[in-house]
């Protein structure tokens, strides 16, 4: 089939009508449903849901509804979906083209897996754990975050078979990038609940049924969703 189209485009090539996609600093194609396509395509979802967090923030902003408490918030979500963009072009590396890659650009690097670790570290420090399972949907920015940390699990398990095929991301830095990132989505719902005065819904329905959120110091430096970033 021919994928000439009858009008001009700069986004729409028509080279994927086959069905096949193109890989980062190769020119062969893969299936678009191939495993890493699949694991790279699963990484453009998660930086969409995260964006569905940040247009809230905005929003918020916008219309003078944006508590302080929600401190750094909206920034350390727009860097976390830059370094999405890292971890996607990794998986989206034909293994022979490895070579071409860059620390922090298009490799996941160390400084990238500490950094999150460093967050997560200060994030959970600022709130009280909940005991039980969490029901998400409390308000709609963490409701959003939770979606993006799903998906990231998501995108996790598909690497973790990727990287049975592939020794590279087997021996790099993607996997556990992805496995801290969800942990601290996790948080960053908690954080983004407190930020709202609210607290998380448990999945038990008998007795007190939602847990109790540390209470935000007026203190910008303990507000709840300020964060430094390393």
């Amino acid at each position: 089939m021919s994928s000439r189209l009858p009008f001009p485009s700069v986004v729409a090539t028509g080279r994927g009508d086959d069905g096949t996609t193109g890989l980062l600093f190769d020119s062969a194609r893969v299936r678009k449903d191939d495993l890493r396509t699949e694991a790279f395509g699963t990484i453009d979802e998660a930086v969409a849901a995260l964006g569905i967090a940040r247009s809230e923030l905005g929003l918020k902003q916008q219309y003078g509804a944006l508590s302080r408490n929600f401190g750094s918030l909206a920034d350390l979500i727009l860097r976390l979906q830059r370094e999405l963009f890292v971890a996607g072009a990794e998986l989206a590396t034909a293994p022979d083209a490895r070579d071409r890659q860059v620390d922090g650009q298009t490799r996941v690097s160390k400084p990238m897996l500490e950094g999150v670790e460093a967050i997560l570290r200060e994030a959970e420090a600022a709130i009280e754990l909940p005991r039980e399972f969490i029901v998400p949907g409390e308000t709609r920015v963490s409701a959003a975050i939770e979606l993006a940390r799903t998906i990231v699990r998501r995108a996790e398990r598909r690497t973790v078979t990727l990287a049975e095929i592939d020794e590279g991301i087997r021996d790099g830095f993607a996997l556990p990038y992805l496995n801290r990132l969800a942990d601290l989505l996790w948080i960053l719902a908690r954080l983004a609940e407190q930020a709202e005065s609210r607290s998380a819904t448990t999945v038990r329905t008998r007795g007190p049924h939602r847990t109790s959120a540390k209470k935000t110091s007026t203190n910008t430096d303990t507000s709840a969703a300020e964060v430094s970033e390393p």
